[in-house]
């Protein structure tokens, strides 16, 4: 494997005093060397030595640009974005040359002129930028309220009356959705969705929580309005742990 670029660099910097301070037979032996390494070409060997003991010029350190939006200016965004229901700056740039003005004539929003022109001038861009941290505290977090593992595995009674068949109606995968908002605290209510594998057939109940007397009376209403027996549930096993005896015809349990 060759020589990185820096590392031919780094080469070249090393033997260039060697190089300058020999005479003709000895120069010649140590292009031969650095061609050999960095497989260079002879001319472009000498131009590199040549170019490693000239001095660089060293620039001075860019000095940070004063920020354009003060700190007054980001916090009325902040305010006309969660106005709007924190959309993104592509949807809130547009709109601001009219939201700022009807905030400020019904005194919603208390800000200079200087800081309501900038807000109207702020780019889509800009206002993404400056709004990620507030955007990043939005995103919901554990979403799912089923927790993997083992120990549920085990002890979960599985019927084996039948053979799982998905290219048959009847087996069908079932799943619990949470409408908590994103806050898992406390009781909130769930949709419970039964699909059917081999035909699409799709239906959904509503249930107080997951509790298994609510989850089973869903599952129960469901198989007695399906046009076909419920033969087999696919579940997760969050929800699979509540349904062991609910048996209305012969059926089958399967872990996913």
């Amino acid at each position: 494997m060759g020589l990185t670029m820096s590392q031919r660099r780094a080469v070249t910097k090393t033997i260039a005093t060697r190089y300058k301070r020999a005479d003709k037979a000895a120069k010649g032996v140590i292009l031969d060397e650095l061609c050999a390494t960095t497989g260079w070409h002879r001319n472009h060997a000498r131009k590199a030595l040549a170019a490693a003991l000239k001095p660089k010029i060293v620039k001075p350190a860019r000095k940070a640009r004063t920020p354009t939006y003060d700190v007054n200016t980001v916090a009325a965004l902040r305010f006309c974005w969660a106005v709007l229901g924190a959309p993104t700056g592509k949807r809130l740039a547009p709109v601001m040359g009219e939201l700022v003005p009807t905030l400020r004539r019904f005194e919603e929003l208390d800000v200079t002129d200087e800081v309501a022109a900038a807000l109207i001038a702020m780019s889509a861009a800009t206002m993404d930028r400056r709004l990620a941290a507030d955007r990043a505290k939005l995103a919901l977090k554990g979403r799912s309220h089923t927790k993997p593992g083992s120990l549920l595995k085990d002890q979960i009674p599985i019927r084996t009356w039948a053979q799982w068949d998905d290219a048959v109606p009847g087996f069908v995968e079932i799943d619990l959705v949470g409408h908590e908002g994103g806050n898992a605290v406390g009781e909130h209510c769930y949709t419970l969705t039964v699909t059917d594998i081999a035909t699409g057939w799709t239906e959904n109940r509503s249930v107080r929580n997951k509790a298994r007397r609510w989850v089973i009376a869903a599952l129960e209403d469901v198989a007695s309005i399906m046009p076909f027996p419920v033969l087999g549930v696919d579940s997760d096993y969050a929800d699979l742990v509540i349904m062991p005896t609910w048996t209305p015809v012969p059926l089958l349990m399967k872990v996913s």
